[in-house]
C-alpha cells in the first residue's frame, strides 16, 4: 500500500500538466513581456534588398550583426527628442546586461541624409549608425499589410534575434525600465546569441 501510494504522487503531477495541457481555455491570458511579438517574424533582409552605408559613406551588411540580439530603432539624422529618447532606451538596455552585454548590439537606422549632431554621435557611442532608403526600411520593418493607425518607422523600438529574425516591436513612447527588463530577460533565457 505504501509503495501504490507513493506511486500515485509521483505520477500526480504529470496526470495534472496533461489535463491542464489539453485545456487551453484554463491557460493565462496575459503575457509577461512588455514588447508586442511579431507574428510572423520576418527574415533580415539580404545587403541588396536592404542598402546602408555608414555614416562615412561606406556599406554595410546588417547580415554582419547576426548572432547578436540587435535592439534598432530608426528617426532622422536631426535626433529629436522622441529619437534621443529611443537611442537613451536601447543604450540602457544594452549596457543594464551585465555579464550577456557583448551578446547585444544597437543599430540606429538614419532615414535621411543631413549630418547627424556632434552631441548625438558622443552621447551614443557604440550605436551602429547607418544611412537606408525609409521606403525599403519600411517594406522590413513595418507589416505588410500594414493599416491606418500602425506606427511608423520613428515610433516603435525593434529587436532582431541572433537568428536574424525582426520578432519583437515596443511601443512608442515605450517605458524605458519596462524595455529594459524584458531585453534582460529575453537574454537570460535564450540560449541562441
Amino acid at each position: 500500500m505504501p509503495m501504490l501510494l507513493v506511486f500515485l504522487c509521483s505520477l500526480a503531477p504529470i496526470v495534472a500538466a496533461f489535463v491542464v495541457y489539453m485545456n487551453p481555455q484554463w491557460w493565462p491570458a496575459d503575457s509577461s513581456n512588455y514588447g508586442t511579438l511579431l507574428s510572423p517574424q520576418r527574415p533580415m533582409p539580404q545587403s541588396a534588398e536592404l542598402r546602408l552605408t555608414t555614416l562615412d559613406g561606406k556599406p554595410f551588411d546588417l547580415q554582419s550583426l547576426k548572432g547578436k540580439w540587435l535592439l534598432v530603432a530608426a528617426d532622422g539624422a536631426a535626433c529629436p527628442e522622441s529619437c534621443a529618447r529611443k537611442l537613451f532606451i536601447t543604450r540602457n538596455s544594452h549596457a543594464s546586461q551585465g555579464k550577456n552585454v557583448e551578446r547585444l548590439a544597437r543599430v540606429w537606422f538614419i532615414t535621411d541624409d543631413a549630418a547627424v549632431p556632434d552631441k548625438v554621435l558622443e552621447a551614443y557611442k557604440g550605436t551602429v549608425m547607418v544611412r537606408v532608403d525609409p521606403d525599403q526600411l519600411a517594406r522590413y520593418l513595418l507589416a505588410r499589410d500594414s493599416a491606418a493607425g500602425q506606427p511608423g518607422l520613428q515610433d516603435p523600438i525593434w529587436v532582431i534575434d541572433p537568428l536574424g529574425n525582426l520578432m519583437m516591436q515596443y511601443p512608442a513612447e515605450a517605458d524605458g525600465v519596462k524595455v529594459r527588463k524584458d531585453i534582460s530577460k529575453l537574454v537570460y533565457n535564450s540560449r541562441i546569441g
